[in-house]
């Protein structure tokens, strides 16, 4: 009787880790784009409260953006009204895999400019 069950049971690890490993690499593909999108993330946080500080104190939006706390391929817009530099950062995530849509993260800072400072030119 143990014979029989022996012969049953071949072949049942390769079937299970046939099933199981497609959904590892999803996780991992997955966790690694959530990495990168949190990392992205912080990069337009620190890109956007440059900018904003920077434009707030007298400074050009292109000498604000001059820095390089911005990711790769972001758009950094700088405007000023009503006495507030407003810093929006646009980053694209790019999830592993050419196949999937490209996501992005956009961030917004708000700083007051400064008395005495001139308008600001943006």
């Amino acid at each position: 009787m143990s014979r029989r069950r022996l012969r049953d049971d071949r072949g049942s690890a390769t079937v299970e880790l046939a099933m199981g490993l497609p959904a590892l690499v999803l996780l991992l593909f997955a966790g690694l784009t959530a990495v990168s999108a949190v990392t992205t993330q912080l990069r337009c946080v620190d890109a956007a409260r440059e900018a904003a500080l920077a434009v707030s104190r007298g400074e050009t939006a292109q000498e604000a953006v001059g820095g390089d706390s911005a990711p790769e391929g972001a758009h950094v817009s700088v405007t000023v009204s009503g006495g507030q530099a407003v810093a929006i950062v646009r980053a694209p995530i790019r999830p592993l895999g050419a196949r999937l849509p490209e996501l992005t993260v956009a961030v917004t800072a708000v700083a007051a400019v400064e008395p005495g400072v001139p308008e600001p030119a943006p």
